[in-house]
C-alpha cells in the first residue's frame, strides 16, 4: 500500500502535516497524568501543569491525593484508585481538584488502568476543565449539523416555553413526531414526565442565565408505561449579539440503559462488598459456631433483616451425613442467630444449640433434601408454619411483618452441612434470583469454614485420643530423685501431636530421663512419637549408654514420617551422684543447685533424630542433693514475638525465685511462659535428687 492509497480520501492522514493552534483539544486543554501502582505520579503533561499549577518537577514522585485533593475526599479518591487498579475497568466523573493557588476546581476525569509488559500496573488519568468542557458542549450542541445528525435530543423553546425546533433524536426518545411538538408548550407536550418539576426548572434557567447540566429525570412513556425509562436532560438559555433573551434550549439523553446498568453495578457492588466482608471475617477461628456467627453477622442487614444457620446435628457429631431421602426428616442443631434490629422475630428461629428435627414439608427440610435453594419471594399465612420452629414461630414472624423467605443448602466438597435460612421483614424488597447468587456464593464459602472447623476439631479430637493413649502411663517416682511432669497439647486442632516424656527405670537404681519433640503436627506425629517413646523404653532396659540410644533411635526415625525429632535422653546414677546426658537437636536443660544461679547447661547440640549417619555425643554432669533437672520442649519457651534468648532468661528467672514444690514449679512455669495461643505442644519434665530416697 502506497502512502497516497494508506487512508480513505476523506480523512487526513496523521502527521500529514502540523495542526493550527485552537483546535478542540487545545480549547478543552486535556491533560495527561500517570500514576503507579502506589498512587505516586510518573508522568505529568504540560497540560496537567496548565490545569493543575504545579511543575512537572515539583509533582513528579508526589502523592497524587495528597498533592490535587483536599483532606475531606481522600477516602472517596482512594476508594476511586483502589476500583480502578482493582477491577480494570475505567472510571469517568467530575471530581473537585485543588490547584495549586489553593483554589477548588471540578475536573472531568477519565480514569483507566495500564499494565506494561512485565505485568505492573499504573493509573492513567485524562483530565479536562469541567467548566471549559460544559461550554464547548454547548457550542457543539448549538451547531447544525449536530442538530441534525446527533444521537442526543435536542430541541429550541421560545421564552413562552413552547416548542420551536425539535430535532430526530427527540422525536424518537419522545415518541412523538416534530409536528406535534412545535408550538406547544412545554407542559402539554410532555405529560408522562413530571413536568412540574421541569417548567420550573426552565424557568429557573431563563432568569438566571445560569444552564441547568444533566438533571436526572425518570419517567414511563406511553408506549411503554410498565418500565422506567431515564434521561439525562441539559438547560441553557438563548442570547442575541445584544444580550437579549432569545429562549430557551434543552439536550436529552436517552439514558435508561445506564440507568439499568448502574443500579445493577450499584447492587453488585454492595455485593462485592459483602462478600469481600466476608472473606474477612468468616472463618477466621477454627471453631464451627463461631464461624456460624460470623457468617449470620455478614448478612445482616445487607441481605436480610433476619439469618439463622443451622447445620445438620451429624456433621457436627463428625459423623458423615446419611443421604436425605425425599419424604424423611432432618435433625438440625441451630448453631446461630443474627436480627439486624431488636424483634421478638428471633424466637421464631430455633434457639442456639438446640437440636431439632423437622419433617419434608418444612423448607429447610427440603432445602437440605434437594440441595438446592428454596425462594419463598412473597410469604402468605400458609407459607408460616413451613417456616417457623412452631406454631408460636409461625405467629410471631407473621405479627413481625414477614413477606419474604429464603433458605440456601450449606455444601462444602459436595456434602451438604446444613441450611442458611434468610427473612425480609422490614426491607420492602422480596428477595430475588440475585439475592440467592448471592447468599449461595456466601453459604458455599462459609461452608467451607465450617467445614474446615469441624475437621480440624474432628482431628484434633482424634490427635488427642491418641496423644493421651500413647502418654497414659504416669512414670514412677524414681530412685533417688522426685520428679513432676506436666504434656499440654497445642490449642490448634492441626498442630497437635508429636511432644513426649519419660522417666525410666534402669538397672542398678539409675533411672533415664527422656523429652522429644516430633517436626510435625496432627495425628502422624503423634504416631512418631508414640513409636518412638516405645522405642526408647525398650533401649533404656539395655542399659546403653545415651549416645548409643540416640544413635539407635535416629536410625529408626529415617524410617518414619515423619521422620525428624528432637530428643534429650539422660540417664541419673544415684550411686555415682551423676547424670550422663546426650542431646539430638533439643533445647538445653537447665540445672538449678541450692544457692547458685539456674544455669543452662552447654552441651554438643547435636542433630536431630532421623538426619542419618550422625555422632551423638554424651556429657557426665553431677548432680547432688537438692540439684533439679528441668527438661522441656521448645512449646514452653518459643513465642512468635520474643526472641528465644529473651525466652531463656524468662526461664532461668522464675527457676531463681525460691524454692517450691515441684509440682507447683510445673504450673508455675507453664502459667507464666506457655503461649495464650498454644500453637505448639508442651512437654515438662522436672527431676530433683534426694537422697533420703536413695
Amino acid at each position: 500500500m502506497g502512502a497516497t492509497d494508506a487512508f480513505p480520501d476523506d480523512v487526513a492522514a496523521v502527521g500529514a502535516g502540523p495542526s493550527e493552534p485552537g483546535g478542540l483539544l487545545d480549547v478543552l486543554g486535556v491533560a495527561a497524568v500517570m500514576l503507579d501502582a502506589r498512587g505516586r505520579i510518573t508522568l505529568w503533561s504540560p497540560q496537567a501543569e496548565e490545569l493543575f499549577g504545579w511543575t512537572a518537577e515539583e509533582a513528579l514522585g508526589q502523592s497524587a491525593a495528597h498533592l490535587l485533593v483536599a483532606p475531606e475526599n481522600l477516602e472517596l479518591i482512594f476508594q476511586l484508585f483502589a476500583q480502578v487498579m482493582a477491577s480494570g475497568k475505567s472510571w469517568a466523573g467530575v471530581f473537585p481538584v485543588v490547584h495549586k493557588d489553593g483554589s477548588t476546581r471540578l475536573v472531568e476525569f477519565r480514569n483507566m488502568r495500564l499494565q506494561d509488559e512485565h505485568g505492573d500496573s499504573f493509573a492513567l488519568g485524562i483530565a479536562t476543565d469541567q467548566a471549559v468542557l460544559r461550554r464547548v458542549e454547548r457550542d457543539l450542541a448549538l451547531s447544525v449539523r449536530l442538530v441534525a445528525q446527533s444521537p442526543i435530543g435536542l430541541a429550541v423553546l421560545d421564552t413562552d416555553l413552547r416548542f420551536v425546533m425539535v430535532n430526530p433524536a427527540l422525536e424518537r426518545i419522545n415518541d412523538m413526531p416534530a409536528e406535534q411538538h412545535i408550538g406547544r408548550h412545554v407542559a402539554d407536550a410532555l405529560q408522562f414526565l413530571d413536568t412540574e418539576t421541569i417548567v420550573a426548572t426552565m424557568r429557573d434557567v431563563l432568569a438566571s442565565g445560569t444552564p441547568r447540566l444533566a438533571q436526572f429525570t425518570v419517567g414511563r412513556t406511553a408506549d411503554d408505561p410498565h418500565t422506567d425509562h431515564a434521561w439525562s436532560v441539559s438547560y441553557y438559555r438563548l442570547e442575541d449579539a445584544n444580550a437579549r433573551v432569545l429562549g430557551l434550549a434543552t439536550s436529552v439523553v436517552d439514558v435508561t440503559e445506564q440507568h439499568r446498568a448502574a443500579t445493577e453495578a450499584a447492587r453488585a457492588r454492595r455485593r462485592l462488598a459483602v462478600i469481600a466482608d466476608a472473606s474477612a471475617t468468616v472463618g477466621t477461628t477454627l471453631d464451627v459456631d463461631q464461624t456460624a456467627h460470623e457468617l449470620a453477622d455478614v448478612i445482616v442487614p445487607e441481605l436480610a433483616d433476619l439469618a439463622a444457620v443451622d447445620v445438620l446435628d451429624a456433621v457436627l457429631e463428625g459423623r458423615r451425613p446419611a443421604p436425605r431421602v425425599p419424604g424423611g426428616p432432618a435433625r438440625f442443631r441451630a448453631l446461630a442467630v443474627s436480627a439486624a434490629y431488636a424483634t421478638d422475630a428471633v424466637r421464631a428461629a430455633d434457639p442456639t444449640g438446640q437440636i431439632a428435627s423437622y419433617d419434608a414439608d418444612r423448607l429447610i427440610t427440603r432445602c437440605v433434601t434437594d440441595a438446592r435453594p428454596v425462594l419463598v419471594a412473597h410469604v402468605t399465612d400458609k407459607d408460616l408454619p413451613r417456616i417457623a420452629a412452631d406454631p408460636d414461630g409461625a405467629a410471631l414472624l407473621g405479627r413481625a411483618g414477614l413477606h419474604s423467605y429464603l433458605a440456601v443448602p450449606l455444601i462444602a466438597r459436595g456434602e451438604v452441612l446444613g441450611a442458611l435460612s434468610l427473612y425480609r421483614v422490614r426491607n420492602p424488597l422480596p428477595f430475588d434470583e440475585d439475592d440467592v447468587a448471592l447468599a449461595v456464593e456466601l453459604a458455599a464459602r462459609a461452608a467451607v469454614c465450617i467445614d474446615n472447623a469441624r475437621s480440624y476439631q474432628s482431628e484434633r479430637r482424634t490427635a488427642l485420643t491418641l496423644q493421651r493413649h500413647l502418654m497414659n502411663h504416669r512414670p514412677r517416682q524414681p530412685t533417688g530423685m522426685e520428679i513432676a511432669y506436666r504434656y499440654q497439647p497445642a490449642l490448634a486442632a492441626s498442630e497437635v501431636g508429636g511432644d513426649w516424656f519419660d522417666a525410666i527405670p534402669v538397672a542398678g537404681d539409675k533411672t533415664a530421663l527422656v523429652v522429644g519433640d516430633v517436626m510435625g503436627s496432627g495425628i502422624n506425629a503423634a504416631a512418631t512419637m508414640g513409636q518412638l517413646r516405645t522405642t526408647t523404653r525398650a533401649l533404656a532396659e539395655l542399659d546403653l549408654d545415651p549416645d548409643e540410644v540416640l544413635r539407635h533411635l535416629d536410625h529408626i526415625a529415617a524410617g518414619l514420617d515423619p521422620a525428624f525429632a528432637t530428643c534429650l535422653y539422660a540417664v541419673y546414677d544415684p550411686h555415682r551422684e551423676e547424670c550422663r546426658i546426650a542431646v539430638a537437636g533439643h533445647m538445653p536443660p537447665v540445672v538449678v543447685r541450692p544457692g547458685k544461679a539456674p544455669e543452662l547447661l552447654d552441651l554438643p547440640t547435636g542433630a536431630p533424630l532421623g538426619v542419618g549417619g550422625v555422632r551423638f555425643e554424651q556429657t557426665t554432669v553431677p548432680l547432688r542433693d537438692g540439684d533439679q533437672l528441668v527438661l522441656y520442649t521448645d512449646g514452653l519457651i518459643e513465642t512468635r514475638d520474643q526472641p528465644i534468648d529473651t525466652r531463656l532468661d524468662s526461664l532461668l528467672s522464675l527457676l531463681a525465685e525460691p524454692e517450691r514444690p515441684l509440682e507447683e514449679l510445673c504450673d508455675r512455669l507453664l502459667s507464666a511462659l506457655r503461649s495464650p495461643h498454644g500453637h505448639d505442644d508442651v512437654a515438662l519434665l522436672i527431676a530433683r535428687v534426694s537422697a533420703d530416697d536413695a
